[in-house]
This record gives structure tokens, C-alpha cells and sequence, in this order.
């Protein structure tokens, strides 16, 4: 079973992977899509886990793979039919992590109205960092985070600018499926996306509690 690392040394063991769509306007309008009315949720599977330091290695099917940059929200508790305020308390920990989409697969899949799960879901997709308790963090409207490519700054974001807030989030998505401990929300990515390349490196910074770093082989 998969685990996830907190800052303390402490370990949980990993539930269920969700992923929050078009959750920043300019990151909406760089792609062109339409601007939703509700969180657009998707999953991906564990084996898409890659914990900091480790390699992404590009699917060789795919010519368009791009980084998208998010704060994780990791889960101590869970429920059905969260109210807001409840949601917000299931929260334990912050980390940041890279939510790798194989945009020509996906680009291909939309087109002919198909689930996005091979273009999301590939081995390394879902990339990682540690863990900081939520204690020790600015409150869930002023999370701050930022993502460097072969070391230039390319995406920097803030929870303030999302559409839906993380525990709206939250409460959304227990309205249909139970959300329970060691459950993980990618809570989307602001502007700034773009291609990978064979030796590209990454490094991503939450508050500046938390550092991760990534190689594209």
C-alpha cells in the first residue's frame, strides 16, 4: 500500500486520489475551456504516486505532456454530505504536487466524449511532496506555492484565487462519494502550464515549509 510522508516523520497510509479541474480563471482561459458552475472532479489511480525525488518518465505514446503545479490537500478524517465548516476540519495536512496530463491523449479523449484516465492516470502522474500539518499552516484561504522549471519560475499560485475553495471542494465531492483519512484532493493549477522535455528539472515550494523536486528522464 502507498504512503504518504508528513514533515514530522509520521507516515498514513494513502486512500483514494481526487483532482480538481478549472479551478483558476487564467488558467481556464490560457486552455480556452469553459468556466464551470461546479468543481470538475476526476481520480487517479495509486500507481500514478511519484513522492519527491523520484523520476517522471514521459509515456512514449505521448508527445504533450505538461506539468500542471497544485497545492494536495491530504485528508485525516472523512464523510458523507459534508457541510462546509465540517469539511474544513477533515483537513490534516498540505503538500504540493504535480498533476502530469498527457494533453494530446486528453485533447483526443474530449473529442470523442471518452474518460480522461489514461491521460491522467499514467505511472508517475500523480507527483508529490511531504506533508505539513495543517496546524502549522496559514489558513485553507492562503495557501501559497510555486514551481520552477530547469530553475525559472513558471507557476505561483494561492488558494485565495481558486474558483471553489478547498473545503467547498471537500463538501462537493462527499455529497457523492464517502471521503475517508489518507484520501488526497489535487485542488487545481493555475497559469503557466506547459510541456515537459527528457531532462527537465522540477522544484516546487508550499509556504516555504515544504520543497519538492522531480526529474524528467
Amino acid at each position: 500500500m502507498s504512503q504518504l510522508e508528513l514533515i514530522n516523520g509520521a507516515a498514513v497510509n494513502l486512500g483514494s486520489i481526487y483532482c480538481i479541474g478549472r479551478n483558476y480563471a487564467e488558467h481556464i482561459a490560457e486552455l480556452n475551456n469553459e468556466r464551470p458552475d461546479a468543481p470538475v472532479v476526476f481520480d487517479k489511480p495509486a500507481a500514478a504516486l511519484l513522492h519527491s525525488g523520484g523520476t517522471i518518465h514521459l509515456p512514449q505514446e505521448s508527445d504533450d505532456v505538461h506539468y500542471e503545479s497544485e497545492i494536495v490537500v491530504l485528508l485525516g478524517s472523512g464523510g458523507r454530505n459534508l457541510s462546509l465548516a465540517e469539511a474544513e476540519k477533515t483537513i490534516a495536512a498540505y503538500g504540493v504536487g504535480l498533476d502530469l496530463t498527457a494533453r494530446d491523449w486528453q485533447q483526443q479523449a474530449k473529442e470523442k466524449g471518452l474518460p480522461w484516465t489514461l491521460a491522467k492516470g499514467f505511472d508517475g502522474a500523480a507527483c508529490v511532496s511531504a506533508f505539513v500539518p495543517a496546524a502549522e499552516c496559514p489558513p485553507a484561504d492562503d495557501i501559497s506555492f510555486t514551481m520552477c522549471l530547469n530553475g525559472e519560475l513558471r507557476q505561483q499560485g494561492n488558494s485565495s484565487m481558486m474558483l471553489f475553495p478547498i473545503a467547498e471542494q471537500i463538501a462537493y465531492i462527499s455529497r457523492y462519494i464517502t471521503l475517508n483519512k489518507g484520501d488526497i484532493i489535487y485542488t487545481g493549477t493555475p497559469k503557466g502550464v506547459g510541456k515537459l522535455n527528457s531532462g527537465d528539472q522540477i522544484e516546487l515550494n508550499l509556504l516555504d515549509k515544504i520543497h519538492a523536486t522531480f526529474t524528467v528522464a
